[in-house]
Formats: structure tokens, C-alpha cells, sequence
């Protein structure tokens, strides 16, 4: 989890050592190993070191080629590094080091651009080509290392974090009003603006170029809506997932320390660990030893695993150890928003503080958990009679229909039949009409926590706005209807926010967070894979609860609940009655009815009162979100070192 910095001035002035040390200097945390600098005239780069592998240990960065024509910065890994390394053996490329920086220099020497389709991994690098006088940037396809930039038509400013980019004395420092405004309607649109004005994000699987006479940015992978796996029984694709899944742990685990992993006692998390279990023990894992950690809830019923991860251990007869959760003050995100200058991390996050922290202390630099199970194993449609009957799938329709039946019975199945099989055919005009019944006909939700009604008519405006400029989704075929949630989750901005919030912490306390089940060759499988694998009857992610049999014990497979943590809101919203009665809506006026705030909260006390919060509660999120943005918007001069009340949970 290292950190990169970049100036780079197309009109000709030389950079000041002083600006590029400020860079470094404000994300210093990312570099507990070393922190360099390279400068030559108009051009200098920064990074910030945290070794996690082997290899890195050989690495120093920035990186340059033999006549320093080509240099390199580089946040993260590359996770085909066996691969790189036999195909340039093999083409007699002479590889000066094992570091993952030379593979990639090496690779972009050897296919420019396109070298961007040959890896694999979790990067974001800038590469300063001096002979093309260009500057040439990638992020990495799911988006789990941060990108971002200022381009003001001269020079081009990027690193890591946006305090980052703020330290430097030309970059404007106002607010974005916009992106403030999505975030307070707990609403998300935009994917590449941050809470400031002018500092961009690079998007997932997006490239920049940049030089005097280009400035380009352009997406270099997607995954295959078209793909299709050879014609395999559903047997053969669930061996066929278990075996993928488990070249992405074996992959991601590879460290020089001990790795950690999250053991919730969820299914996912708890694969992931049984799968490196396994590793380990054939002697195919690429690191010394493993490590299992839960959070620990004994006396929250709602939150409480335990029963989850201790069967998990017995199963694995290993020993998970059970962390209590960090419950932070208000300072805690008070002097975290000031640091950083970016909105405060959730308490639903910020309560694996403790659980990394000690990971950290027990010798681990890596940490993997089980996210991205739920987006791209887990379905919430019946898609997949759609997509049976496009495909004239007649057995397969059947032994679905059979499946929901045995487990909802015959009038449930058929209705959903009906609604998942037969209306996706019916004409436009009549889908319209059902859509409009349906609306009518059911529960509705609570208009206090609905459609934005805390806004005041000059923001809900401005949420239309930016709404009505979002690109139309991408069509999808009917015999691909499950496709339609599985692209939502891979562009969803409200889900990039968490990784990057997720990877912020772990930057913090110096380890690096990794999400094998968030590998794109497992989305892509998703992608290819029948949605009928996804659901069967009321067993969804059937085919990864298939694939995990005999991995894990059965009543982790068989698990069908979840844990909700909305408990770890209340010790920051409860106190805060006063500020949202009247400080809030009266410091963020311009966005905001103090009168509908005021029944927001009105549904939060509800909700607790009646027991009945948990961390998807609208109520709680939208409060959460009010007092995140009136943090942000108070703050207003970055610090360069860490405010105590982050030093003092470290």
C-alpha cells in the first residue's frame, strides 16, 4: 500500500523540489519504508514505499530504465507476475531485478499502451516518457488503488490522495457543490469528481495520456457482455469457479509476511480464508503463514458472528482471533476529515480500526477479506427465467421453476415466472403499466426518508441536474438479463467511495487491503456464467455455496442471514440531536430544510426506539451523511501531520 506523487509542467518551467516534497510529505503514512524523489526540470515524481512482497524488497522507486529515458511510479502489484516474467524469458528480455516495478517499465518498453491488456493486478502508476514527452497513467480494473489528478491545460498534478495534490500552492481550494449535493441525498452519479473542485478521479480500467497538444482519457477494459463460457453442465461451472476463485486467493496472498485474513463467519470472507487454508497446507500459498481475525460482537445479537468464525475454526482447526470493535468519538472523524480533507470514513468501516491495527502489530503487511462476494455471486432478481426462456433453455427453465417451487411453492414460483420470464417479452407500453400498478399496489416507503425530501428546492434541483447528464445505461439482450445488476455494481460511484475509503484506512495503519473475490477474472466469470447459478430457489449465490461444500462447515454454507452493525451508528448519531434540530441545517442552509432534517431524524429515533435499525436503514445513512459533509465543509486548512485523536487508535 505505497503512495505515488507527480508534476509534470508541459510549459517548460522547472518544478521546485519543494513542491514534490510536499506531496510526499502530506501522505507520508503511505511511506514507512522510504520516501524518494526524482526531478529533471519540468518533470518530477515522488513515492512513498511500503514493501509487501518478496520482490518489492528489490524495488525502489521512482523506477527508470537503463538510460532513464523511461521512468516510473508506481502504487501496488502485479498478480500475473509468474506470467510476465516466463514471457519475457522467453522473448530474452533481460529483467535487472524480481521487482513488479521492473515488470512493468519492462512492459511498457515492450507494447506502449497496450501493455495495459497484458496485466493483472491492483496498480495506479505514472509513467514520464522523456523521448515522446508524454506522460502515459492507468488505474487498475476494479479500481482498488486511488488515481488522482489537476490538469489545468499546463501541467498535470497526480498522486494518491487529493491532500496530496492540495498541498501544492496553485491548486484551488474550493468545494465541489455538486458532488456535496449527491452526497447528502445519499444519491450517486458522478464516478470521476471529488469533493473538490478542479482534483479529479481516474476512473477504474481508465488510461491518461497527457502531453503539450493531448490530454486523453480513455476506458481499456470492460468485461465481455458477449463472453460465453464453453457449453459445461452446471456441475463443471461450479469446479470451474472454485478453481478460479482459488488462483485469486493464491494470487492476492502473496507477501513476504504474514498475511491476515477477515473472517467474519459470512460465506465469502469465510472462502476466502478456507481457500488460503487449503494453499497452505499443499504448500502452493506465496506467503509464510495466515492469520484469522473477526470482529466481536457478544452482546449485539444483530451484529454478533461469532458462531460463524469459531465453527470456521474448528472446521480448519486453526485459531481466529476475535477483536473487539472500534467504536471511535466524534473527534476521531473530526480530526480525520481535517487530515485528510476528504469525507469521514463510516463507523460501519471505521470499526475494523482495531481488528487491522493488531493484524499490523502481529508482523502482517496484508490483509484479505470476502468483498465483492454479494455484487458478483449473490443476485436480488430471478433474471435467469428471462434469460432460460431467450435461450430456449428448456431443461434448464424447468428444473429452475422445479427449485423455486420445492422452496416457495407452486403459486410463489409462478408468479415469478410470470414477472421474470414473461413480462421482459411483453411490449414497452405494457411493461410501463405493470410498472405503474406495481408502485401503486405496494408497501410504501417512508416519504420523510424518500426522494430527497431534506433538500431544499435549489439543491433538488441540482440533484436533477446532475442526474439528467449521467450516460444511459448500456442495453442488455434479454437472454443477459442478470447482466443489468452486475453492471450497476461494477460502475455504481457509491461503491467505488467504500474501496477507496476502505484503502484509505489501511493506508493509514500500514497494510494493505486485498479483495480476491473483487479480481476481475472472477467478475468477468460472473459475466459469463447463467444467472440461474447466481439463485435457485431461496439459495442465492448458489453456485459459490456449491463450490465451498467441504471447504467450510455446514452451517457457514448453509447460513442464509447476515449481520447488521447498524449498532455501531448510535454511539455518534444519538449524541447529535441538538446539532441536527439546528447547527447542521443551519451551517449547510444551502443545501438543506431544517424542518425535514428534523423528520429524518424524527424516523432514525423510530427506528432505534423499535430496535429495528440496521446499516442498510435510510434514515441512519442520511444523517450520517449530513454530519460527514458539515465536517468537510468546516474544515478548512489541511494539516500535514496526524491529528492525535488518529495517532491515539494506532
Amino acid at each position: 500500500m505505497s503512495g505515488f506523487a507527480a508534476i509534470i509542467r508541459f510549459d517548460g518551467a522547472p518544478v521546485e523540489p519543494e513542491a514534490i516534497r510536499s506531496m510526499t510529505d502530506a501522505m507520508a503514512h503511505r511511506g514507512p519504508d522510504a520516501i524518494s524523489h526524482w526531478l529533471d526540470g519540468p518533470v518530477a515524481l515522488g513515492h512513498c514505499m511500503l514493501r509487501t512482497t518478496a520482490e518489492s524488497l528489490e524495488e525502489h522507486q521512482p523506477h527508470a530504465n537503463e538510460d532513464r529515458s523511461i521512468i516510473l511510479a508506481m502504487d501496488g502489484r502485479l498478480d500475473n507476475w509468474d506470467d510476465l516474467r516466463r514471457l519475457f524469458a522467453d522473448s530474452g528480455a533481460i529483467l535487472r531485478n524480481q521487482s513488479d516495478a521492473e515488470l512493468l517499465l519492462r512492459a511498457y518498453e515492450s507494447w506502449g499502451h497496450a501493455c495495459l491488456d497484458r496485466l493483472e493486478g491492483d496498480f495506479a502508476f505514472v509513467i514520464w516518457d522523456a523521448p515522446r514527452r508524454r506522460a502515459f497513467c492507468a488505474r487498475d480494473r476494479m479500481g482498488h488503488k486511488p488515481f488522482h489528478y489537476h490538469w489545468n491545460g499546463r501541467i498535470l498534478a497526480a498522486a494518491s490522495d487529493p491532500v496530496a495534490i492540495l498541498a501544492l500552492p496553485w491548486i484551488p481550494r474550493n468545494l465541489n457543490p455538486g458532488l456535496i449535493t449527491e452526497l447528502l441525498a445519499d444519491e450517486y452519479y458522478s464516478a470521476d469528481e471529488t469533493v473538490w473542485q478542479g482534483i479529479m478521479r481516474l476512473k477504474s480500467a481508465c488510461q491518461l495520456q497527457a502531453g503539450p497538444d493531448i490530454f486523453r482519457i480513455r476506458s481499456y477494459w470492460q468485461p465481455d457482455p458477449a463472453h460465453a463460457l464453453a457449453s459445461q453442465s452446471d456441475p463443471q461451472l461450479i469446479e470451474a469457479y472454485r478453481a478460479r476463485l482459488t488462483d485469486a486467493v493464491r494470487r492476492a496472498s502473496r507477501s513476504h509476511c504474514p498475511v491476515a485474513f477477515e473472517v467474519s463467519g459470512g460465506l465469502d470472507s469465510s472462502a476466502v480464508f478456507a481457500i488460503a487454508h487449503r494453499l497452505q497446507r499443499s504448500g502452493a500459498l506465496p506467503a509464510p503463514a495466515i492469520q484469522g481475525y473477526t470482529l466481536s460482537f457478544p452482546d449485539d445479537p444483530e451484529a454478533n458472528e461469532l458462531d460463524y468464525s469459531r465453527a470456521v475454526a474448528r472446521h480448519l482447526g486453526v485459531e481466529i482471533s476475535e477483536i473487539p470493535p472500534t467504536i471511535p468519538p466524534v473527534s476521531w472523524y473530526r480530526d480525520w476529515t481535517s487530515f485528510y480533507r476528504e469525507l469521514a470514513m463510516s463507523p460501519n468501516g471505521a470499526m475494523s480500526w482495531d481488528l487491522r491495527n493488531t493484524a499490523r502489530r502481529r508482523g502482517c503487511r496484508v490483509i484479505l477479506g470476502g468483498l465483492g462476494g454479494d455484487e458478483w455471486q449473490g443476485v436480488d432478481s430471478r433474471a435467469y427465467y428471462a434469460e432460460e426462456l431467450a435461450s430456449r433453455r428448456w431443461r434448464s427453465l424447468a428444473a429452475c421453476f422445479r427449485a423455486d417451487r420445492r422452496a416457495a411453492g407452486f403459486p410463489t414460483a409462478f408468479g415469478w415466472l410470470l414477472r421474470f420470464g414473461i413480462v421482459p417479452f411483453m411490449p414497452p407500453a405494457a411493461r410501463h403499466a405493470l410498472r405503474w400498478v406495481w408502485r401503486r399496489i405496494r408497501p410504501g416507503s417512508d416519504p420523510r426518508v424518500s426522494h430527497g425530501a431534506w433538500l431544499n428546492p435549489a439543491a433538488r434541483r441540482l440533484l436533477r441536474e446532475r442526474r439528467d447528464a449521467c450516460p444511459p445505461s448500456p442495453h442488455v439482450p434479454i437472454r443477459r438479463q442478470g447482466q443489468i445488476g452486475l453492471r450497476q455494481a461494477l460502475d455504481h460511484p457509491r461503491i467505488a467511495l467504500g474501496i477507496e475509503g476502505e484503502e484509505k484506512m489501511a493506508s493509514r495503519l500500514g497494510i494493505e487491503v486485498r479483495q480476491p473475490m473483487r479480481s476481475a477474472s472472477i467478475v468477468q466469470f460472473a459475466f459469463s456464467t447463467p444467472d440461474r447459478l447466481r439463485l435457485r430457489g431461496w439459495t442465492n449465490k448458489y453456485m459459490h455455496v456449491h463450490a465451498m461444500r467441504g471447504l467450510l462447515p455446514d452451517s457457514v454454507v448453509r447460513r442464509n442471514t447476515k449481520a447488521q452493525f447498524g449498532c455501531v451508528f448510535g454511539p455518534i448519531l444519538d449524541p447529535l440531536e441538538n446539532a441536527f434540530a439546528r447547527e447542521i441545517p443551519e451551517r449547510l442552509s444551502e443545501w438543506l430544510e431544517p424542518e425535514a432534517v428534523r423528520a429524518v431524524h424524527q424516523a432514525y429515533f423510530e427506528r432505534q426506539a423499535s430496535n429495528r435499525s440496521s446499516d442498510s436503514d435510510a434514515a441512519q445513512w442520511i444523517l450520517w451523511n449530513l454530519f460527514a459533509c458539515d465536517l468537510l465543509i468546516r474544515t478548512s486548512q489541511p494539516t500535514q501531520r496526524p491529528s492525535p485523536a488518529i495517532v491515539s487508535c494506532i
